[in-house]
């Protein structure tokens, strides 16, 4: 069973349709006891880091997320939920965020008044290292990004993945032991996005 976390950030059916489609068994859910039982976790999010941490810090969930993560339980951040895994993001005028990964969340910034923000749409995702939720996928293969911010780690260690967007290349997605977390959309990208997800599904949290 697969635990969706519902802390008020949305895009929680989408994700589960996904699930669906590969005969995977999920439940979205704010019940700690239900997230803590779950054989693996999903962290998504769409919306502001300011209101999501607030959610996350009323509820507990940011701690129960984080008991998941120190039990070696499978967890896969996706876009929100990979922006507030980091230590600070710079949305909403500077949030504290749940410091699991080391580093920032940063706002794209260009001089360039014609390139757009947020990016919103297809972009290649390249291997920095080999994860087992990229398997059977190639390196450069497209995934769906809607974003203003990406991560920036303090480690290259934490780096799984690589995009360029008018000229900036930023980290599109993080590993860190069981944890996984992508700034693209895999349940909006198609066959290779069910891919990675039915990889997830599979995994038992070790390299």
């Amino acid at each position: 069973m697969i635990a969706v976390v519902d802390y008020k950030a949305g895009n929680l059916r989408s994700v589960q349709r996904a699930l669906e489609k590969i005969e995977v068994e999920s439940v979205v859910t704010h019940d700690p006891e239900t997230i803590l039982a779950a054989d693996h976790v999903i962290f998504p999010g769409v919306g502001a880091a300011g209101t999501a941490m607030k959610s996350l810090l009323e509820s507990g969930i940011g701690e129960v997320l984080k008991k998941c993560i120190d039990a070696g339980k499978p967890v896969l951040g996706i876009c929100l939920g990979t922006q507030i895994i980091m230590d600070h993001s710079e949305e909403d005028g500077g949030v504290d965020c749940l410091g699991i990964i080391k580093g920032n969340t940063i706002r794209f910034q260009f001089d360039d008044p014609n390139v757009t923000v947020p990016e919103m749409g297809w972009n290649q995702v390249n291997f920095s290292k080999e994860h087992p939720i990229f398997k059977g996928i190639e390196s450069g293969t497209n995934f769906y990004f809607v974003h203003s911010y990406y991560p920036s780690p303090a480690s290259e260690e934490s780096a799984l993945t690589e995009t360029e967007y008018a000229g900036l290349t930023f980290t599109s997605a993080l590993t860190a032991g069981n944890l996984v977390a992508t700034q693209f959309h895999p349940e909006k990208s198609g066959r290779h996005g069910l891919k990675l997800l039915k990889n997830f599904a599979d995994w038992d949290g070790r390299l």
